[in-house]
């Protein structure tokens, strides 16, 4: 009996019995713009809801950017030059991550991609077409960096070029830069505007 009355004399911490007096735990609400508390007059917050204060909050944007850059960058459509032609039929690669950041109320996005894009084209040599394929590949970019932006060509191993057509093409495709840097531009904006 008396090792019975030193257990429940016993020092215990941070705990509390359940009493009359005790307040029930929270119950999770869903929140609506219905019931806003935030003044009427003050501006809308960025953000979610729960974040009225715009204090940090991260959107991952990254399906949503994937799927974009593919569609602009196969939008750019077919280039002419001097002894043919070519075209962007398919981003092979697309690898990387989007997001917007909510920080004191203030929207920042960025994103990191890596590209591959598949080319194909036509060249005349002492008229006659010689069909070539090929890739785009763009390494490392991200947001605010497009002025650097570089193209590497290469070339399907086809023994019936020649290296000075190889040369050619290898110069006329490099021109599909300044389209791709457009089209990543008009990506840059748009997702500032989400």
């Amino acid at each position: 009996m008396e090792e019975e009355k030193k257990k429940e004399g016993s020092y215990r911490y941070w705990v509390r019995e359940a009493t009359a007096d005790a307040a029930p735990p929270p119950q999770p609400q869903k929140l609506t713009n219905n019931n806003n508390d935030v003044a009427s007059n003050a501006p809308p917050a960025l953000g979610s809801l729960w974040n009225q204060a715009g204090t940090w909050e991260e959107k991952n944007l990254t399906k949503w950017a994937t799927d974009r850059l593919k569609e602009l960058l196969v939008s750019v459509g077919s280039l002419q030059f001097s002894s043919g032609k070519a075209e962007i039929i398919d981003v092979s690669r697309c690898v990387g991550d989007a997001f917007l950041v909510t920080v004191r109320n203030k929207k920042r996005v960025g994103y990191t991609y890596e590209l591959s894009l598949k080319v194909q084209g036509e060249w005349s040599v002492n008229e006659d077409a010689k069909k070539v394929k090929g890739s785009l590949d763009i390494p490392e970019f991200s947001f605010g960096e497009l002025d650097d932006l570089e193209v590497n060509v290469k070339l399907s191993e086809d023994k019936e070029l020649s290296q000075q057509l190889k040369q050619q093409v290898r110069l006329d495709m490099k021109q599909f830069l300044e389209p791709i840097r457009l089209k990543l531009a008009q990506f840059e904006q748009e997702l500032k505007d989400r």
